[in-house]
């Protein structure tokens, strides 16, 4: 049981009692004359008093200290607590409403009254003192529920518990005991105070009247004349901590003890069963690491597998067996030393498990990279004479023969192509080395993608427009370019081929020997470089692959990265220390008097352009004509000239075709051509004929008379023919010089004679004959000599330069000179104005 000394709304100091003086004008009756605090002074009832309904008898003249032993101490018709209107007990009505006693109540043990409160029906019989009414009451003037209705003290906020009838309570059966199911009014914080004894001795809780009384209704007088005796109710205790307080404010002093009185009883011991809480899922998306850290090590667990393969991986032993670079060694031997940005480095194959602690996150068990690494990288070119070295930036592409032969892997087609579409847009140039099938076809990706798909290049019209804007594309044969590998190689402006290890073919020995019938085939036999270096598909040939990149890296020194908006490097006119205006004497005798003789062009064409500066292209094929890259006083030329020492320098259908390509080579990267020119004419006879001459010698023409660029001539002896008017004529104004040795004509005269003057010899040497048998064959000789001789005075070039039909006649050994010059000329406003029209769409060069 608890006792009043916990409470913490009553445990206060009570102040101390002293009589009070009635104020001047008030009467005496008015206050209560016990000793100890009258009514006056108390802050919570001094309220205005109501006028009362009868005399003032009605009224008690001084608190009494009730029979239950409450502290009378004021009139109760003061309570503004209780002065309010009394309802009828005929409903039954629980104090639960009230919210300053709303506290919990335990059920008692036994089933005697004096172990609750005052039950609802023991009220006053009309007034507190016997003298008023219930219905000054504030908390209980309420309408009461009928008696013979069972009403639970659940609607009282206080004590919102059920009721029942104490067993043996003695009470009126018409009237129910308000009680606890679970706690015992000994455990209120409020009334856990000591009952009083009515004067008759026996329990209040005993005694009921039938007349409606308050549950806790509070009368004045210890046994005055207006007293009942029988009332169950309680006094206030004197003691009480709430008649006690110091004067307050009225509004002050009601919130105070409503706060005080509304805060929750300590809780009891919980002996119910605790409820099991439900598990929340773990959050596994918390153990993830902050700053993606899982991630970072996947990419660099693949990328560390792609560029340390394991030693024992059985294509990698192979690459090394054949004596070949692995990709990746090929990526440092052509770049310059940390200097690749690799693009796609975890593009591959990868095998995957879960990680058995968390499962969003996955461990990489196996990773195949993709067999062709692509990237940036900064390449230096070569032969920059006294010049510092020209670094330029590349889009290389590498093909890895070891993982799967270089066939496509289900990745090299995407990454393939997005990195042609990369140079597209960057304008940088493409550098391509092929080993394999560079991401072509395999009838195993039929059974990896479970259908057979129809062929498609979707990459080649993205090279042919490279091709075209002058955009670099270079390509290295370094192993066995099979489809489209050799497609791709072949579609580039310059290609070369290692000899000891490159090959190229349209299908591999094993489909050749089912196709044609042709057994044992080595790659070298079926596409070795003899074979595509001496036929025009591939341009030139090296040793190995270190000359390989050597070669690209110098032909990209003569290239801008696009042709379409820059002009070729150019360096200063003495960058190799060669004299532009140096003479050559020994070209005034290179050509011979003798017609039947040859010489050597190459001669003439290193001492023209600046030394060192000289780099042929297809020397090993259409070897009628030369052509290739050089520098005049550090300007990038392209070089054509015709070879007297093959075939007597009658142009080929291999040689149009190298002269052709060099031509539009020259046209698509801005460089200037400048041409040594020997030609008796297109090659004849039956050889010529089959491989058709005049086919490609048409084509050669169309390139001559559709391209731009500038072209320069050099006439150093022959100009005959079809072959010779299209290399002589294809610019207006015509820019060339002849040398002393030149002659030109439609037809040389070997043969040329015969052919003008067939009658006339004819006759000759049937009248010889028939004059002197046997001197028809002398006449004859004798006559066409004649003619020669003739022929070759009239020949002189300087009567063509009479009539201006040749512009000047020159001494060789200035011709270096004059060549430096010109060149210089092309680069200054000329190539100003040519740049212009290509970026407006006025010149549309094409390569292909």
């Amino acid at each position: 049981m608890g006792k009043i000394e916990d409470d913490p709304t009553y445990n206060q100091p009570k102040p101390s009692i002293q009589p009070k003086k009635v104020p001047a004008g008030k009467e005496e009756s008015n206050y209560a004359k016990s000793e100890g605090l009258k009514a006056y002074d108390d802050p919570t009832y001094n309220q205005p008093k109501r006028t009362p309904g009868g005399e003032d008898v009605n009224y008690p003249k001084e608190p009494t200290r009730p029979i239950d032993g409450r502290d009378g101490t004021g009139p109760l018709t003061e309570d503004p607590t209780y002065d309010r209107p009394r309802s009828s007990i005929t409903n039954s009505r629980s104090i639960a409403d009230d919210p300053t006693y709303n506290q919990p109540r335990r059920t008692p043990v036994s089933g005697n009254d004096s172990d609750y409160p005052p039950a609802p029906s023991q009220q006053p019989t009309g007034k507190r003192d016997g003298t008023g009414t219930m219905t000054e009451d504030p908390t209980y003037d309420r309408p009461r529920p009928s008696s013979t209705e069972h009403r639970s003290i659940a609607d009282d906020p206080t004590y919102n518990q059920p009721t029942s009838t104490p067993a043996g309570g003695g009470g009126d059966a018409n009237h129910t005991t308000s009680t606890r199911s679970s706690q015992s009014i000994a455990d209120d914080p409020t009334y856990n105070q000591p009952r009083p004894i009515s004067a008759n001795g026996t329990n209040n809780s005993d005694d009921h009247s039938p007349q409606p009384k308050s549950q806790y209704s509070i009368p004045v007088g210890g046994g005055g004349e207006n007293a009942d005796d029988s009332s169950p109710t309680r006094g206030v205790s004197a003691d009480d901590p709430v008649y006690s307080q110091k004067a307050q404010s009225r509004a002050t002093s009601r919130l105070t003890q409503l706060t005080s009185q509304i805060s929750p009883p300590a809780s009891e011991p919980n002996t119910s069963k605790p409820r099991r809480r439900k598990q929340k899922p773990k959050d596994y998306q918390s153990a993830l690491p902050a700053d993606y850290s899982d991630i970072l090590d996947h990419i660099s667990k693949m990328q560390h597998h792609a560029r340390n393969p394991p030693a024992s991986d059985r294509g990698y032993t192979r690459q090394i067996r054949d004596g070949k670079l692995t990709s990746r060694q090929r990526i440092d031997t052509i770049l310059n030393p940390g200097t690749f940005r690799e693009l796609g480095s975890v593009t591959g194959r990868t095998t995957w498990s879960l990680d058995p602690n968390n499962p969003l996150t996955e461990n990489v068990e196996d990773f195949t990279p993709s067999n062709n690494p692509q990237g940036f990288g900064q390449i230096t070119c070569l032969k920059t004479g006294n010049m510092p070295p020209q670094t330029r930036q590349i889009y290389l592409t590498s093909d890895d023969f070891a993982i799967r032969g270089g066939h496509a892997d289900g990745h090299n087609g995407l990454k393939t192509l997005y990195g042609e579409k990369l140079v597209l847009r960057l304008k940088v140039p493409a550098v391509k080395l092929v080993d394999g099938s560079s991401g072509g076809g395999s009838v195993t990706t039929i059974a990896t993608t479970g259908y057979s798909y129809l062929p498609h290049v979707t990459l080649l019209r993205t090279v042919v427009k490279q091709l075209n804007a002058g955009i670099p594309n270079l390509g290295a044969v370094v192993g066995p370019a099979i489809g489209l590998g050799a497609a791709r190689v072949v579609s580039t402006h310059f290609s070369v081929m290692a000899a000891d290890i490159g090959s190229l073919f349209n299908a591999g020995p094993k489909v050749v020997e089912g196709a044609t019938f042709e057994e044992g085939l080595s790659f070298q036999d079926l596409g070795g470089p003899w074979v595509h270096c001496c036929n025009g598909t591939i341009d030139n040939m090296a040793a190995n692959e270190k000359e390989c990149y050597e070669q690209i890296r110098t032909v990209l020194g003569y290239l801008p990265d696009c042709g379409n908006l820059q002009a070729p490097p150019c360096y200063p006119a003495d960058w190799s220390g060669d004299d532009v205006n140096r003479e050559d004497e020994k070209l005034r005798s290179i050509v011979p008097r003798k017609k039947n003789r040859m010489y050597n062009p190459y001669t003439i064409i290193e001492s023209v352009v600046d030394r060192g500066s000289w780099f042929e292209i297809g020397r090993l094929w259409g070897r009628t004509g030369i052509v290739g890259l050089a520098r005049l006083g550090g300007k990038p030329v392209a070089i054509l000239s015709n070879n007297c020492e093959v075939n007597g320098g009658a142009l080929d259908a291999l040689g149009s075709q190298k002269m052709l390509k060099h031509i539009k080579f020259a046209d698509v990267f801005n460089l200037p051509i400048v041409q040594f020119v020997d030609v008796p004419g297109y090659a004849i006879g039956t050889v010529a004929e089959k491989t058709g001459v005049m086919k490609w010698g048409v084509e050669l023409g169309k390139a001559y008379y559709t391209s731009t660029t500038p072209i320069f001539t050099v006439l150093t002896r022959r100009a005959y023919g079809v072959a010779g008017g299209i290399m002589l004529d294809s610019r207006e104004p015509w820019m060339r010089v002849a040398w002393p040795s030149a002659n030109w004509g439609s037809l040389p005269l070997d043969g040329g004679i015969e052919v003008g003057h067939r009658h006339e010899l004819k006759t000759i040497r049937e009248k010889a004959e028939q004059e002197k048998p046997g001197s028809g064959e002398e006449a004859f000789k004798r006559r066409y000599k004649e003619l020669d001789e003739m022929y070759v005075r009239l020949m002189n070039p300087v009567r063509t330069a009479n009539v201006f039909n040749v512009e000047e006649i020159v001494d060789p050994k200035d011709t270096r000179k004059i060549c430096c010059r010109w060149a210089k000329e092309m680069y200054g406003v000329v190539m100003q104005e040519r740049l212009a029209h290509r970026a407006a769409g006025k010149i549309v060069p094409v390569f292909s």
